[in-house]
Order: C-alpha cells, then sequence, then structure tokens
C-alpha cells in the first residue's frame, strides 16, 4: 500500500511508497539553523485605495522581520487579484470583493481566508514563542477592529465558507484521484470524469450485445417487468490507484417473484479451509500458484425454459424506434437471483464435462484434476480461479484451453486473493497471507488509527452481558450513532481469514449485536487498538524442512461461566507450521461438569479433522495413519475411549459419542496436551499478554 501525497506547488496528489514522516515544529522539519517564523495580522498596518493603480509596488517589509517571508502557493481555482497589502482594520466585505471564484466541475475549492491574505500581504514577523507554538499571534500594543472570538464566529456564513482554501484544495484532488464512484447515470453524467464512464458503458453494452443477452420484444399482458440501472465501480490496484473505470448494467432482482421468475438461488463457493489448506501444501510441495479472472461470469449463464425474465431497456440508453419494447433476457444477468447458479451450473459443464475436471465432494467449488504425474487444482470463487499445480506448462495449457469456452484475464502468478495479500519464499517453500490493507481501511474508516495500540485483543477481567445495554436516555443517545454492526462484522472477516488471535474477542462482542451499550463498544474499539498493532502480522505456511508434522488438532472448552451458563468450544487445525482452519462457539449444551464440556468440544474438532482429512484425501492422496487430536482434559479423553462413568454421562446426547465411533476407526486420536500448549485456550477466554503472543506465534502468526 502506498501513501496519498499532496503536492501543494502542482496541486496534485499521488502514492508515494518511501514516505518519512517529521514532526511539525520540530528541529528536524526545517533546515539547520532556521528558526520558526510565526505570521500576524496588523490592523493598524495601512492599506491602499481599492482606486489605485494596478500594479502597485510590493509593500515593504516591516523592520523586525529579518529574512523574507515566503509566499503561498496559488490556489488553482482562484483568479489572480492585485497584489495590494490586506489587513483586519477594513471590512471583511472590502476584503472579499476583490476575491474572484472560478466554477470547477467536481471542485469545491474556495477562496483563501483573512488569515491566509493577510499572510500574503507581507503582514508577518519573526515570533519569540517556543517552536511548538505555530499559531497565528498578534503583535501587542496593536488594535484589533473586532473582539477576540473564535475564527468564524459572528461574521457572515460567506466569510466563513472561504477560511481554509487549502484544505478544500486537498479534499477535492484527493476525490479526484480516488475517482468517487457516482450512484447513478445522472450523477455519472454531472461529474467530471463522465467521458470515462461513457466509454465504460458503451464496453458494456458492447458486451452484452455479443453475448445475446437479450432481444428486444413487446412484453406479454400480465407479465412481470424488472427494472433495471448503472452501477459504477473504479477498480484500483494494490496502492490504491485507479486502473480501469468499470460500469455494469444490473438488473433490479428485488422485483423479481419466486417461483415465477426464479427457483433455485444457491451457488457454492470455495471454502476459506479449502483455500488454506491447498496454499499450506502449495507452499510445503512448492507448487505453482497462479491466478485468472473470468470476464463478465454471470453474463455465461443460461436461463431455462421456464424463466421468461422480462426487464426494462438500459437507462438512457433506450434503442431507437423500440417504445413499448422490453428486453427479453436470453442469459443471466447482474442483479438476478439465480445469475450466481446459473453461472455455476455452467463452470461444472465446462471444467468437468469439457476440460476433465473432478469435482469435490466435501468443497464443490474445488476441481481437481490428475493427468499422469500432473496434478491440478482449481479453487473458484465465483469469477475469481485460483490454480495450483506441480507444472507449469500444466497451467498455460489450461489457460488456452478455458479461452474456448469463456473470456478471461490472465493475473499471473498469485498474490491477491479475496482481499488478502499473498507473499510466497520459494527458496525456504514458506507462504504468507496477510490482511494488512483490509486493517488498515477498516481502521481509518472508523478513525481509530490514531489510537494507542494494545497488547491484548480483550481485557482479562472483562464480564460483557446483556445488563450492560443501554438502560438510559443518554447511553442510548450515545450508543445511536456508534456502528456497533458494521465494526463487529468487519472484525468478523479478519478473523475468519487470517486472524485467529482475535477469534474469541470477536465472538463476544458478537452476542451484543442488537443492543450493543457503552462497554460493548469499548471491547470492540479495544480489538481495533490490538489489530493496529499487529497488523503487520503475516500467516505463515510451510517449514522448508523434510518431515515437518503433517495435520494436527487441539481442542479446549472454557468453564460455563457465561449468563446463559453454556461452555465456549474452540479448536484449531495445523498444516505445515500455520493454522488453517479454526473456530470459537458456544456449546447448544447446558454441561454439568468441566468433563462434559471438554468432551463435546472434542467431538466437534472431530467432526472438522474428518472434514479435512476428506477434502486433502480427494485431492492430494491418501494420508498416512490417524490425525492427532489434543485435549487437555484426561477425563474427556478417557470417555472418548470407553464407556466410563456411566452414572455421570448417560444423559449426554448421544450424538457426542461419535467421536468414539472415529476413534475406534482409526480416523484420529486423542492424546493429552498440557493446558500451557493447548492452542486452542486461545479461542475459549481472554487471556494475557504473554499468553497471547505465546499461542499467535503456535498459530503460524509471524512478521515476514
Amino acid at each position: 500500500m502506498g501513501i496519498r501525497v499532496y503536492w501543494p506547488d502542482k496541486q496534485t496528489v499521488t502514492t508515494e511508497r518511501n514516505v518519512y514522516f517529521n514532526k511539525s515544529g520540530s528541529p528536524a522539519s526545517r533546515p539547520e539553523g532556521e528558526e520558526p517564523m510565526l505570521f500576524e495580522t496588523k490592523s493598524d498596518a495601512p492599506r491602499p485605495s481599492r482606486t489605485s493603480q494596478k500594479n502597485p509596488p510590493a509593500p515593504k517589509p516591516p523592520s523586525n522581520v529579518s529574512s523574507p517571508i515566503p509566499s503561498l502557493p496559488p490556489t488553482p481555482s482562484i483568479i489572480p487579484r492585485p497584489q495590494t497589502s490586506i489587513s483586519g482594520s477594513e471590512d471583511e466585505s472590502e476584503m472579499l470583493d476583490s476575491i474572484v471564484v472560478q466554477p470547477k466541475s467536481r471542485k469545491c475549492v474556495q477562496s483563501s481566508g483573512n488569515i491566509i491574505l493577510s499572510n500574503s500581504g507581507g503582514g508577518g514577523h519573526t515570533s519569540t514563542h517556543p517552536p511548538q507554538s505555530n499559531i497565528p499571534v498578534r503583535t501587542p500594543g496593536t488594535k484589533s477592529s473586532r473582539t477576540d472570538t473564535f475564527e468564524g464566529q459572528g461574521t457572515s456564513d460567506q466569510l466563513m465558507s472561504v477560511n481554509c482554501a487549502e484544505e478544500y484544495a486537498l479534499a477535492s484532488e484527493i476525490s479526484d484521484a480516488e475517482a468517487l464512484e457516482p450512484r447513478s447515470l445522472t450523477e455519472a453524467k454531472s461529474g467530471a470524469d463522465w467521458p470515462l464512464w461513457k466509454s465504460a458503458i458503451e464496453e458494456e453494452l458492447a458486451t452484452l450485445k455479443a453475448a445475446g443477452t437479450w432481444e428486444l420484444v413487446f412484453p406479454p399482458e400480465g407479465a412481470n417487468i424488472v427494472g433495471s440501472k448503472w452501477v459504477f465501480r473504479a477498480k484500483k490496484d494494490a496502492s490504491g490507484s485507479v486502473i480501469r473505470y468499470k460500469a455494469r448494467l444490473v438488473a433490479q432482482g428485488f422485483s423479481q417473484v419466486p417461483g415465477v421468475d426464479y427457483f433455485d438461488t444457491f451457488a457454492p463457493v470455495a471454502k476459506l479451509a479449502s483455500i488454506r489448506t491447498v496454499l499450506a501444501i502449495a507452499a510445503e510441495e512448492d507448487l505453482e500458484l497462479h491466478q485468472i479472472d473470468i470476464k463478465g461470469a454471470y453474463l455465461n449463464g443460461e436461463l431455462t425454459e421456464k424463466e421468461q425474465i422480462y426487464m426494462k431497456q438500459p437507462p438512457g440508453y433506450e434503442a431507437e424506434g423500440s417504445a413499448g419494447k422490453v428486453c427479453h433476457l436470453l442469459k443471466t444477468l447482474y442483479g438476478l437471483k439465480q445469475s450466481g447458479r446459473r453461472w455455476y451450473q455452467k463452470l461444472v459443464e465446462i471444467l468437468v464435462g469439457n476440460l476433465r475436471f473432478r469435482r469435490c465432494s466435501v468443497d464443490e467449488a474445488v476441481f481437481f484434476r490428475y493427468i499422469g504425474e500432473e496434478l491440478m487444482v482449481i479453487l473458484v470463487h465465483v469469477d475469481d480461479c485460483t490454480i495450483a499445480s506441480n507444472s507449469l506448462d500444466a497451467i498455460n495449457i489450461f489457460k488456452k484451453s478455458i479461452q474456448d469456452f469463456v473470456e478471461i484475464t490472465d493475473l499471473g502468478e498469485l498474490h491477491w486473493l479475496l482481499g488478502l495479500e499473498i507473499q510466497r519464499n520459494r527458496e525456504k517453500r514458506t507462504l504468507g497471507i496477510s490482511q494488512r490493507a483490509y486493517i488498515d481501511s477498516i481502521l481509518r474508516r472508523h478513525n481509530f488509527h490514531l489510537l494507542k495500540p494494545v497488547s491484548i485483543p480483550m481485557e482479562t477481567s472483562a464480564r460483557l452481558s446483556m445488563s450492560q445495554s443501554p438502560q438510559t436516555t443518554a447511553e442510548i443517545a450515545v450508543m445511536r450513532d456508534k456502528p456497533y454492526r458494521e465494526a463487529v462484522g468487519e472484525l468478523t472477516y479478519a478473523s475468519l481469514a487470517t486472524r485467529p488471535d482475535i477469534t474469541f474477542a470477536v465472538q463476544v462482542v458478537s452476542r451484543f449485536l442488537i443492543n450493543p451499550g457503552i462497554s460493548h463498544w469499548d471491547a470492540v474499539e479495544r480489538i481495533f487498538r490490538y489489530l493496529l498493532g499487529t497488523k503487520e502480522l503475516w500467516l505463515v505456511y510451510g517449514s522448508g524442512k523434510s518431515g515437518s508434522p503433517g495435520l494436527i488438532g487441539f481442542a479446549d472448552a472454557d468453564g460455563n461461566m457465561a449468563e446463559d451458563r453454556r461452555a465456549i468450544s474452540g479448536y484449531a487445525f495445523m498444516l505445515y507450521g500455520g493454522a488453517i482452519t479454526w473456530s470459537a462457539k458456544k456449546q447448544e449444551i447446558v454441561t454439568l461438569s468441566t468433563t462434559e464440556s471438554e468432551y463435546v468440544a472434542a467431538t466437534h474438532a472431530a467432526k472438522e479433522a474428518l472434514w479435512l482429512r476428506s477434502l486433502i484425501t480427494q485431492i492430494f492422496g491418501a494420508m498416512d495413519g490417524p490425525t492427532t487430536l489434543f485435549s487437555d482434559n484426561q477425563s474427556a479423553i478417557a470417555l472418548s475411549k470407553e464407556h466410563r462413568y456411566h452414572a455421570r454421562t448417560k444423559h449426554i446426547d448421544i450424538r457426542y459419542h461419535f467421536i468414539r465411533w472415529i476413534i475406534e476407526e482409526g480416523s484420529i486420536r486423542l492424546i493429552y496436551c498440557p493446558t500451557d500448549n493447548m492452542v486452542a485456550d486461545t479461542f475459549t477466554k481472554a487471556l494475557p499478554s504473554a499468553k497471547v503472543k505465546h499461542f499467535a506465534t503456535a498459530l503460524g502468526l509471524a512478521t515476514v
């Protein structure tokens, strides 16, 4: 990620990577031997008449100024004005008369305020204040034409609007650099970048026409007419710079009638656990990792005969001589309820029916193929396809083959996936995934990036409950403007993707989404502060050593200390040094002892172990021996092997005895692990700083 830098002399914004920051006012921020200078307005300074000559000589600097005052860079939207000295002795309205603002499309730049104009006129002197003070001061003994008030207080709205010209210029330039996305066609037409959006619209219409997406017909009587609209997106690269303007015509699927316009809608995507598993094995086995993007994926889906959908013509681009006609859709379009499912069915037809791939039975968005010794695995997430193979030639052949059916964009080696940054070290056979860019964005979105970092995501003494929900009107007013649900949702994605160390804390705060209180918001803020200090952590896979441990698991449970007396189950499974799947959830039942809690947690972990074994076995071949699952409770381990303590365990639901069967089958083995080394302990309770760091390292989190 880069840093956006505003250049006042050019009035532009660029993205730079090597940026060094100095504190304002510090000796390091100015040349050696240079003293800070403070400007002041002198209300008694004489001002030339407005009817004076066109080019009056520049006013002489006061005697107490030791060096010339640097002139401010001109604001591009301000017409140059006569070089007259302006002071506070005259009415502000006269000063504003000499300022003419030139309107500019999508710019909010206003003219300079009285402080800026006074400085540019030369009214200033060297101050004796300490370097930390950078505020304008009035010279002792001078008179002021108005009383001491806050800037803008008691003045007209026009005067207040012209202050902070440079700030308005900066905001305007950043808005243009970031390519603000219009929300409607009318808004797009009114913007300065309309030619770019217009070109994107024409490209989209050409694509739809070439694909034969619809035909213009008169709608049958009583037919449901679905609306349409334009959606605009500015696509950016890793540094945040705009690389493409994209316009998408979408159908307003919310007006579709279930059972008439659509039937089934489910379409699978690759699970994050499957993605991490394949990446971990690719790192250890040094597989090639590439990525392709399928252009207009949903436009390749075909509607069935039962799905007769009529849509309004594209807004602003209706065909000539087609009054009263609508689009009879022949293929799916973005926005339709069934578009995702129809595209997935088309992709299965291409991969399985034509390119001889097999579909994984435990994750139907994972496809694999063996041709001799060549292995290829494809992870599908809508239109993003991640390819792993032990042969680069096989990947290149596949890319050419799939272009016979759909149009693709070859993205080369894998570096970004679903907002995850991928970094490999082929020599050491390691691979790391990170969300530092995503974490930076959510920190800035909530203005948490300036807070002080903390070392733990949740206080060990924190006891959050529903009793801390707002009770008074004042508390309700405070929480009304807090984006609690949005913040928890953003943290949830981080915890599910690359940050298992915050999973328990996120699980706790997610219980209070309906009516959060101040204490709950403070807990959310603390998680953000923890991420602020640890955003450079990567989830690293691959040891680079032969004989490194394969799939191992950890299962743990916390005592039933919550309000509803339900314990917390936590588990984590490791593959080649990094966590590939983890969980922290409340148990469905109220257990009567610690043994029961640990026994239920081990059963949940055993189910996940079976799924992982099936995934790895189908794609990469059979696994050697059972999977080791660690537990820190000797009684639960004994209970899983034999039917002991019948009087104390006869009330346990039979489904939780499932672990006994898979242990007998030899799929897993339950082994004792001391609590100090129980990695899953971080998913069941808030821990002190030393243990948080220890278990984060054990889960594979490290700096790269």
